[in-house]
């Protein structure tokens, strides 16, 4: 067994909270999730209804099994950031606007008692990987979440990878260009405004926007609509076979393999795991991107890394917030 494995003790609830839904669900010492809810979340209303929204997703749980209300409760959040871990104070999420210097884990645990632990959605997916998914019976793991947008969380030795304060591991806003577009970060370049769901739709658009390509069939899967354009168009285009989708995915393709040529030479973890909408379309061409690394990465044994896919999709938060609960610690 690794250093700080699981105990096989018990049954974790795992709560995923996002910009529009809050899920919760059972999750037992295999990472398998049993049974799960979903709730609605206004992300714009005040603190008390997106704290509700998370009760309402819980309470709902627990009717399921009414005799866990009498046990002592394991309750791990994964949330959006930026969030203190180590306080439990969700601070100022972008896409929570809510909360603002939020106490959720005293709230939950308020009304719940039990352990209750939080962790922004990318670490508490990377810990459910390592512990469950593509990353187990590796030490170290490197995860990205490659969607609307782009998050990583890192791992070493069963640990999250915190930082100093808590703000490491934002590999999503790793400048590749500098002379590159402006992120909602603030920086320019970042991965995140070139190659995640959001930026691959807005190329998408620009270029049938300029006239030049008019065969492709993105407009017409679209409905005609350029506004309705998006990543998920490209990819179905590019499976069937569409000039303009494959140039778009071939650009992506590289300009993911200078960014994990950075993270090998930064981190050289022992396997890099994508999940996540965008990285589930980009499957197929994983080996690509892997073949590029030599080209991008100054480590020469990079390509004995695995870029693997992650074993969780839809449901990535609800077992990464029961990651938290199993897992003996962060760093």
């Amino acid at each position: 067994m690794r250093p700080n494995a699981p105990s096989p003790e018990g049954i974790a609830i795992g709560v995923d909270v996002g910009g529009t839904k809050v899920a919760a669900g059972y999750v037992n010492h295999l990472g398998e999730i049993l049974q799960h809810t979903r709730a609605p979340m206004n992300p714009n209303g005040t603190a008390a209804e997106g704290f509700a929204a998370v009760t309402s997703a819980i309470d709902e749980l627990l009717k399921t099994q009414p005799e866990s209300k009498k046990a002592k409760l394991r309750i791990g959040i994964c949330a959006p950031g930026p969030l203190d871990p180590h306080t439990g104070v969700v601070l100022n999420p972008p896409n929570v606007p809510c909360w603002r210097n939020f106490p959720l884990v005293a709230e939950i645990s308020r009304r719940y008692g039990g352990s209750v632990k939080i962790d922004n959605d990318a670490n508490a997916a990377a810990l459910a990987e390592s512990w469950w998914g593509a990353g187990r019976g590796h030490r170290n793991v490197f995860y990205a979440c490659i969607g609307t947008g782009i998050g990583t969380g890192v791992v070493f030795d069963g640990r999250i990878f915190h930082g100093r304060t808590g703000a490491a591991a934002e590999g999503g806003h790793v400048t590749i260009d500098y002379n590159g577009p402006r992120c909602a970060c603030g920086k320019k370049g970042c991965i995140e405004v070139l190659a995640s769901g959001t930026a691959i739709g807005k190329k998408a658009r620009a270029k049938l926007g300029d006239g030049s390509h008019e065969s492709s069939a993105m407009l017409e899967m679209a409905g005609g609509t350029l506004d309705a354009v998006n990543s998920q168009i490209v990819g179905r285009a590019y499976a069937a076979g569409d000039p303009l989708a494959r140039e778009i995915l071939r650009e992506t393709v590289e300009l993911l393999a200078i960014w994990l040529g950075n993270i090998v030479d930064v981190l050289e973890p022992d396997v890099m795991i994508m999940g996540g909408g965008v990285a589930g379309m980009l499957n197929p061409l994983f080996s690509e991107i892997r073949s590029r690394l030599p080209a991008w990465c100054v480590n020469s044994r990079c390509l004995e890394i695995p870029l693997v896919p992650a074993r969780y999709g839809a449901n990535a938060g609800i077992a990464g917030g029961a990651a938290l609960c199993v897992g003996t610690g962060t760093s």
